[in-house]
């Protein structure tokens, strides 16, 4: 069990290092070094990833750095997009979730090794159903793969909501907070149909390392290049991505 508590710990520093991404290691931390099913992990990630978000949105929330229309206007149907595709979760099998995930660990990859700069801010507001639309989407892909999305909701909040960087992290961690509970929630209802349940001493104590790791993170990583960082992190996202895709792929033919 040592190893899943590492993995808790990276988790929380990646998160800490590089503001989004790391939540993106919950789901094959959970299946691969504590042996959770799939669904399973899926549901625990969420838990584990609103709770983390949610501690650290808050000393953003103190200094008044969350746009609170985007909340509103991208984070409340995030919430009921999270909430669908939790429910949509429950037609899909554990080897197609995890199949999807990988996918979306190479989309992640590739966002983050790329590296578009989000320095420049941009003035004009976006319509408000758009950015709703935008959260819908976002929340479903959170319901049905269990991330947190951070890696998408950041750059559209800078690139089409027109926040500032600072403004957009804040936002961020609320957002992902609020999307992660809904789908936790109805995620509840889909494993008690199967007699499934989460371990909640689990979601406890990673939710905890990761809290820790987190502020380790981001101490550690002001004299680092965030440059380097997030494309080191992108391709040991894209080994990881590949092997869980294959071997899913491979249990579904």
């Amino acid at each position: 069990m040592i190893f899943a508590w590492i993995g808790a710990l990276l988790i929380g520093i990646s998160l800490g290092l590089l503001g989004s991404g790391g939540s993106i290691l919950t789901v094959p931390v959970l299946v691969y070094l504590v042996g959770e099913p799939g669904k399973v992990a899926i549901a625990e990630s969420l838990a584990i990833v609103g709770a983390i978000s949610l501690a650290g949105a808050m000393p953003y929330v103190r200094h008044r750095s969350v746009d609170w229309r985007s909340v509103l206007l991208f984070g409340l149907p995030g919430m009921a997009g999270t909430y669908l595709g939790a429910y949509l979760s429950r037609f899909l099998s554990a080897e197609v979730q995890l199949a999807l995930f990988a996918v979306v660990m190479l989309m992640a990859a590739a966002l983050m090794i790329r590296g578009r700069s989000l320095n420049a801010e941009v003035t004009a507001k976006r319509s408000w159903w758009k950015i709703g639309l935008d959260g819908l989407a976002v929340g479903v892909l959170t319901g049905l793969v269990g991330v947190g999305g951070g890696f998408l909701i950041v750059p559209a909040l800078v690139l089409l909501g027109g926040l500032p960087m600072p403004l957009a992290v804040g936002t961020s961690l609320l957002i992902i907070a609020l999307k992660s509970f809904a789908g936790f929630a109805k995620y509840l209802d889909v494993l008690a149909a199967s007699a499934d349940t989460v371990n909640w001493t689990l979601i406890a104590v990673f939710t905890l390392i990761g809290i820790l790791g987190s502020l380790f993170g981001a101490r550690v990583g002001k004299g680092l290049s965030h440059v380097t960082l997030r494309r080191g992190f992108g391709y040991f996202l894209i080994v990881m991505g590949v092997g869980i895709l294959a071997e899913n792929v491979w249990r579904m033919v």
